[in-house]
């Protein structure tokens, strides 16, 4: 009687692929869409609503920020915490607004300089759509203590899928570059089993990287335990901005605080380029002036140098330089702009946009790959005695 084949290390890993992506396929198709849909997000609000995002007329001379300030409060009976600046002259101030109400979020306001007028807030019209579509990817429309674990355990096997996928990408027998070639095609004339087995095979393979990319900075909202080891690894706490200790100003009796233009001076001294300036106003006698500021011709868009400013003495407190940074912080700091693409500004959100359509192709290239094998009819075979 002839033995029966080994089941070998390709085997497994076959295995592992082909019933791991059944199991998961409808959740990674739900959140694979639902991020390719997200993806250009904030060029979808611009376009819906152009006159809040772009001046049409740049005039000779704006308002101050102050004048705007005072301007802003009265219409909207609230407190200025934090206003943004573009060094582009078509662009509209943003004021963000405190209501000072306990658990209220700041709305904001885009500014026209140049003609002391609100031009919009920061709801935009589409803002429920793409809030439901980020329920949507995040947690499948349930409550989140369902939805997350779910859309987690989905994106780690996402992980497996990409390296078993990989691994079966390879021939079993690597001849040269012969038995490689097939790998990085389409074969476009072939029966539609062929094409659609090439679509998953080839394409899974130019967006392996990407897609990891997002799956390992996206289980850092799914996970705590995930969220921890990778902070460990990086050298510096994931998300750590929303427990960071803030430094603050001396208080001097009688002293005033600095002005807005007092502020930026600083800023425009210790960052002497051109971007966009984001000032956040002290909060009380102990807080401090704090500024960030993009540069405009650096390629990764979501970048920035910060300092805070004694409020009273002018004194700078604390500098930081993004490119002075550890790579750890830096990657930690930018986690959720990488995981969105939105790092180098529309290059990455094309490329994202383009993967992450591939990546939700992949599951129903994949379950009819499933299919076709099912439909295999088992060969006959006679066993010798």
């Amino acid at each position: 009687m002839k033995n029966p084949k080994k089941y070998g290390f390709r085997k497994l890993m076959n295995d592992l692929h082909l019933w791991l992506g059944v199991a998961s396929a409808l959740v990674l198709f739900v959140v694979c869409l639902s991020g390719t849909i997200y993806t250009f997000r904030s060029e979808v609000e611009q376009w819906l609503e152009p006159e809040k995002y772009s001046i049409a007329e740049v005039l000779p001379s704006k308002y101050s920020v102050e004048d705007l300030m005072v301007f802003v409060e009265a219409e909207t009976k609230g407190k200025v915490t934090r206003v943004v600046t573009e060094s582009e002259a078509d662009k509209p101030y943003v004021f963000s607004v405190s209501a000072g109400e306990k658990g209220k979020r700041d709305d904001s306001f885009s500014v026209n300089p140049y003609t002391k007028e609100i031009l919009g807030s920061g709801k935009s019209v589409a803002a429920p759509f793409f809030g439901e579509v980020m329920k949507l990817h995040r947690w499948l429309l349930f409550d989140s203590s369902i939805g997350r674990p779910i859309v987690g355990i989905a994106t780690l096997i996402f992980v497996v899928l990409s390296i078993t996928g990989l691994f079966l990408w390879f021939p079993k027998k690597i001849k040269g570059w012969k038995s490689m070639k097939p790998g990085f095609k389409i074969k476009f004339k072939a029966k539609w089993k062929r094409v659609n087995h090439d679509l998953h095979n080839t394409l899974g393979f130019y967006t392996l990287l990407v897609v990891l990319i997002m799956a390992v900075t996206g289980l850092c909202w799914s996970f705590e335990w995930y969220r921890a080891g990778l902070s460990q690894l990086l050298g510096v706490k994931v998300f750590g901005g929303r427990d960071e200790v803030k430094p603050e100003s001396v208080w001097k009796e009688d002293a005033k605080s600095l002005t807005y233009s007092q502020a930026i001076a600083l800023a425009d001294e210790n960052f002497p380029y051109q971007g966009q300036t984001t000032v956040s106003f002290p909060k009380g006698e102990k807080g401090a002036f704090e500024i960030q500021k993009k540069d405009r011709n650096r390629f990764n868009k979501t970048a920035y140098d910060r300092m805070f400013v004694d409020q009273f003495s002018g004194e700078i407190i604390k500098k930081e330089l993004f490119d002075d940074k550890k790579m750890g912080d830096k990657v930690a700091s930018q986690i959720k702009a990488i995981h969105l693409g939105d790092i180098y500004g529309l290059f990455s959100k094309i490329l994202y946009f383009i993967v992450c359509l591939i990546a939700t192709s992949l599951p129903i290239t994949g379950v009819f790959i499933w299919i076709n094998k099912m439909k295999k009819k088992p060969s006959k075979k006679t066993v010798q005695v």
